[in-house]
């Protein structure tokens, strides 16, 4: 009897362990998502310069420039560690503070922490 109920926790652990596998970012080249208010003064995982290099490039260091963007992603990418990193730009085709063509986002990050939106 023990060793049946052993063998069924032993049987259950391993499907437990299984169904916690990471599943990969359903986020593909050409999906059109939305740059949200950051929690904080300044974005996390959206990969923007800071302001001083953003001014050097000729650009406009305000953050309402980039609120409630259209952007679309124009590349994937899965790093070592499971996270998943992608390339956005803006879908009308101006840049990012009049000066960034395009940024990388930490996408499962972004997502989380409400910065980018689908």
């Amino acid at each position: 009897m023990k060793k049946l109920i052993v063998a069924s926790f032993l049987a259950l652990g391993m499907y437990g362990v299984n169904a916690q596998e990471q599943q990969p970012s359903q986020v593909q080249e050409g999906t059109v998502l939305e740059i949200a208010k950051p929690a904080g003064s300044e974005y996390q995982h959206i990969n923007f310069p800071k302001k001083n290099i953003i001014i050097k490039r000729g650009g406009i260091a305000s953050d309402k420039l980039v609120y409630g963007e259209k952007v679309v992603v124009t590349q994937v990418t899965q790093k070592k560690d499971g996270t998943t990193q992608i390339r956005i730009k803006p879908v009308d085709g101006t840049r990012f503070y009049r000066a960034l063509r395009s940024v990388t986002v930490d996408y499962d990050q972004a997502i989380a922490a409400g910065e980018l939106t689908k």
